[in-house]
């Protein structure tokens, strides 16, 4: 299978159901500071529950509706990046990511987010790419503004977590405007 070096000890591979195993024990060094952004780490409590949500991003996959690809540092699952929707009809997708700590600070989700943003332009010839994320997740903000997006509003109380309804920032880059970041090197 595919594998994309991300540098620093970093690889950006497919996630798929078979490996819920690792998925899970990864969830659970993740899932106090990825639950508040990522409906479902909450879901993924547990084996049976993690192999579901692997296989529903292998069934969008399938449809080519979404996707999913994990994130190793050096051998060991720490986050990764998805495409929570993909249209190709319409040429629209949103883009989404997750990381523990242990990956944090080395550029990572940047990276490998902007692969497969840059496929979906360069090799599906998507028109649009969206980030959605709440306004307080100052993190996810900043992947977007690396990434190059531009902040194009804000839909109020639309998203529920805990009893509590939160805002949504809507970022968002086109094909023509879509420059992928460089960095000096991956190494």
């Amino acid at each position: 299978m595919f594998k994309v070096d991300l540098g620093g000890g970093g690889e950006l591979r497919p996630l798929e159901p078979w490996q819920a195993g690792e998925f899970f024990a990864h969830m659970e060094r993740a899932r106090e500071t990825v639950d508040p952004w990522i409906p479902w780490a909450s879901v993924s409590a547990d084996l049976p529950s993690a192999r579901k949500t692997l296989q529903r991003y292998a069934d969008k996959r399938a449809a080519d509706t979404g996707g999913i690809w994990g994130i190793w540092l050096d051998g060991v699952l720490v986050g990764g990046t998805m495409f929570v929707a993909f249209d190709a009809a319409s040429g629209v997708a949103e883009a989404g990511c997750w990381l523990e700590p242990a990956g944090t600070g080395r550029g990572l989700i940047t990276r490998a987010t902007a692969v497969i943003i840059d496929w979906a332009f360069t090799e599906r010839g998507l028109d649009r790419v969206e980030w959605h994320c709440r306004p307080d997740n100052v993190a996810s903000s900043s992947v977007a503004r690396r990434l190059g997006m531009t902040l194009e509003g804000t839909l109020r109380s639309n998203y529920p977590w805990k009893g509590v309804r939160h805002d949504t920032e809507i970022w968002a880059v086109l094909a023509p405007e879509w420059k992928p970041p460089t960095w000096t090197s991956p190494s």
